[in-house]
């Protein structure tokens, strides 16, 4: 295997009524009964520059809802050997745990006869509902047998603070299947998504989530989940990377101070981060040549950082989905090696 491995890409759900007959009967009276056929998948404003590049519309289609189009436009276009499916669902949100986990379930099933079963070289990440463990939990043992789901995907901003004991059913699931938790830029919007309140536009919300990644990260180093599951790997997908450098001497200076609240937490910050965390390159946010060389050496992101399109997303100039002025080397081990050493069942297929 040369080519690259594409560790976040998004299929576009067309909406619930695509996902009715994965759905028990109860819930598809449910949906259509209560007039919630209707109900909205979009997770990323339709007409937002950010959501799609202009050339990779498809007329009468949501973003990335066509398979043929994904093939020539990413898969193809980017030389990917496996992508692994992203699904972004605005039913993931729902306030009802019950609500929430039919619909997870279905969007897993919608992936596997839509994408997986179509195109060989698609993976794809189990979707739960994170309101509910429990049930997500459930959801990840009934999917867990088909390797050709690699992760476990969250959104980046739950009901509360990831490294809860709330959540640990979840981490205990992911580590009996060795699959990697991704978290992703995204919120279930119960509290606002900035820590003064809620923004008035998209711009402010997304920038935002990186405030909201680096308060996932301490807090599942700060609740030992690492020392509970130290097998556990967590993917941060669409988070940036260039802010890293400087949360991450801040996170060590500010151990060393207060290190006796956490005794649990006996390695620096920046080792368990190195040992646990990875993040993917888009958007990778660095002004320049210098600026990516410059974060790539402060984070010693040799095995951190991973490849990825996030399409249809666009964060990047033109094709250059890299970024620029990274070695040959590493170019190579963000593209193959890294995912391969992050993702035990593309492992067994590398084998």
């Amino acid at each position: 295997m040369q080519t690259a491995i594409d560790c976040d890409i998004h299929p576009g759900v067309p909406d619930i009524h695509a996902l009715l007959p994965y759905m028990e009967p109860f819930w598809q009276d449910a949906f259509v009964q209560r007039g919630l056929d209707g109900f909205d998948m979009m997770s990323y404003p339709l007409n937002a520059p950010l959501t799609c590049r202009p050339d990779w519309r498809v007329k009468g289609q949501r973003p990335g809802a066509s398979l043929d189009a994904m093939r020539a436009q990413a898969l193809d276009a980017f030389d990917i050997g496996i992508a692994i499916c992203n699904p972004l669902t605005g039913g993931q949100v729902a306030l009802s745990e019950t609500m929430g986990a039919a619909i997870c379930s279905a969007v897993n099933d919608w992936v596997r006869d839509h994408w997986l079963n179509q195109e060989p070289r698609l993976r794809a990440s189990i979707v739960v509902p994170a309101q509910a463990p429990l049930l997500a939990a459930e959801e990840i043992h009934r999917c867990a047998a088909d390797h050709r789901f690699v992760q476990i995907l969250l959104p980046v901003a739950c009901e509360m603070m990831l490294g809860r004991s709330y959540y640990w059913p979840i981490y205990e699931a992911a580590a009996r299947y060795d699959l990697p938790i991704g978290i992703h830029a995204g919120s279930l919007y119960r509290y606002a998504p900035t820590a003064t309140g809620w923004p008035s536009h998209f711009v402010h919300d997304y920038v935002a989530q990186s405030q909201t990644f680096e308060a996932q990260i301490l807090s599942l180093i700060s609740n030992g989940v690492v020392n509970r599951f130290p097998t556990l790997r967590f993917v941060l997908l669409e988070s940036g990377v260039s802010w890293l450098p400087g949360f991450i001497w801040r996170a060590i200076k500010t151990w060393r101070g207060v290190r006796g609240e956490v005794p649990w937490v006996n390695r620096s910050p920046g080792d368990i981060i190195r040992d646990h965390f990875r993040l993917s390159i888009q958007p990778f946010d660095a002004a320049d040549t210098h600026a990516v060389q410059r974060t790539v050496e402060q984070i010693d992101a040799d095995h951190m950082l991973l490849f990825a399109s996030d399409y249809p997303h666009w964060q990047f100039e033109g094709d250059a989905v890299m970024p620029p002025g990274l070695p040959e080397s590493l170019r190579r081990r963000i593209r193959l090696d890294n995912p391969l050493a992050t993702y035990p069942r593309l492992q067994e297929e590398a084998a």
